[in-house]
């Protein structure tokens, strides 16, 4: 897909390196008592320049951004992920007026898909108006694009492109600090200049344990990981 011309280069067992005066704010997920998650609230608009880093060791005293602690703690920062587009990892569900594509491995834990019954089943019901709203709203909301979901009858996505930013998660129905919510198409590039998949929606880690570097996987909820920004 086309995207804007900032970019994010994961350095090598370094920080984010940021480009393109790409706007930075904290985006909080709103839950329910059960824990659901129902709605993202904007906070703090960070004031960045054209070109800043931000911490993916997890360890820095300047979160969100890079204060080269990753030196000091010898962070073994090595991309561990597929160059594998979102389509090709996914698992696809079929339903009666929409199929998901849900590439698992991209997961961030941050539970849009629970309300109504789970995202799945809701796609098994989407001949129902309310169930088919429902599904769509909650695969828009996913923040790591794992959920994509497409209509059948017009044979496209169900979303369209968010505004080019980098969102800091807070998550604090479960008392943790979530991943980069990179948003709008941004290209995120390896250390090596390849490109990943330039997607609408993708999640980084930056608190340095996750498994499928540099995208999240949910460590942050194991390790209970923490900024101290809220």
């Amino acid at each position: 897909m086309d995207g804007p011309s900032g970019k994010i280069v994961v350095s090598r067992d370094g920080p984010y390196v940021v480009t393109g005066r790409i706007p930075l704010s904290i985006q909080t997920i709103i839950a329910a008592k059960n824990g659901d998650s129902l709605e993202w609230s904007q906070g703090r608009v960070f004031e960045t320049r054209f070109v800043y880093k931000l911490c993916r060791c997890g360890h820095s005293s300047r979160k969100p951004f890079c204060d080269d602690t990753h030196l000091k703690i010898r962070f073994d920062g090595k991309e561990t992920a597929t160059r594998a587009a979102q389509a090709e990892q996914a698992k696809t569900y079929d339903g009666p007026t929409l199929t998901l594509g849900d590439a698992k491995e991209l997961c961030a834990s941050a539970r849009f898909c629970h309300p109504g019954g789970q995202i799945w089943s809701l796609v098994e019901r989407s001949e129902d108006p309310e169930a088919r709203e429902l599904a769509i709203r909650e695969a828009r909301y996913c923040p790591s694009g794992r959920l994509v979901l497409y209509d059948k009858k017009k044979g496209e996505g169900t979303e369209s492109p968010l505004p080019p930013s980098i969102a800091v998660v807070e998550d604090p129905a479960i008392e943790c600090s979530g991943p980069l919510w990179v948003r709008g198409g941004i290209r995120v590039e390896s250390e090596d200049g390849t490109p990943y998949e330039r997607r609408n929606r993708v999640t980084l880690c930056r608190c340095g344990r996750s498994e499928n570097k540099p995208f999240c996987d949910g460590s942050h909820v194991d390790v209970k990981f923490t900024d101290g920004l809220t």
